[in-house]
């Protein structure tokens, strides 16, 4: 009856609640409760639970594993309802086919500043930071496993060709090389 008592209490508690405050309120010795908060403790870890209870701040509470922050993070993301803007689907699929590659260079192929679609995508977890440009030393931007899970796809690998999908693929490869070169040499001004 203690165990589920302290386990009741503490799941309604934001914050941490002390051995003291339980004990009082359950009407027990503290030593009663703090043996039963440690042998609550010691079976959370011992059954590998997805939560834990913790000592923090002069008192106890119950905390999400660790090991699971990823599978949170990517949960917390993936239920943001809120669809992608046409820019930041198009910015998506920039980085998506010339990765890794730098702010300025999404600009010069989308011919408009990125900086606040960028950071959203950022946000989502669909890119990430892939450090800088050998050349110019501007931060370059790649996909993240949430875009491929997102597209449903194994690896980049998977990602349709451009060609079939534009007139003259080898025209625009060959302006958007050029865009690119332009674009890593003012960055590198």
């Amino acid at each position: 009856m203690l165990h589920r008592a302290l386990e009741a209490m503490l799941l309604m508690s934001t914050d941490p609640v002390t051995a003291a405050d339980l004990a009082a309120g359950l009407e027990v010795s503290e030593h009663e409760v703090a043996t039963a908060l440690s042998e609550l403790a010691a079976f959370y870890r011992d059954t590998e639970r997805g939560f834990e209870l913790r000592q923090v701040a002069g008192g106890w509470r119950l905390a999400t594993a660790p090991d699971l922050a990823d599978v949170l993070e990517a949960w917390v993301v993936s239920d943001q309802r809120a669809k992608l803007s046409q820019a930041a689907l198009e910015t998506l699929a920039v980085v998506a086919y010339l990765q890794p590659v730098s702010r300025g260079r999404i600009a010069g192929v989308r011919g408009v500043n990125v900086d606040g679609v960028v950071k959203t995508l950022l946000v989502r977890g669909l890119i990430a930071e892939a450090g800088p440009d050998p050349q110019t030393g501007a931060m370059t931007f790649a996909t993240t496993a949430l875009f491929l899970q997102k597209l449903g796809l194994r690896s980049l690998d998977e990602l349709p060709e451009l060609a079939p999908l534009l007139p003259d693929a080898v025209a625009l490869e060959a302006e958007l090389s050029q865009l690119v070169t332009d674009v890593d040499t003012q960055e590198g001004a």
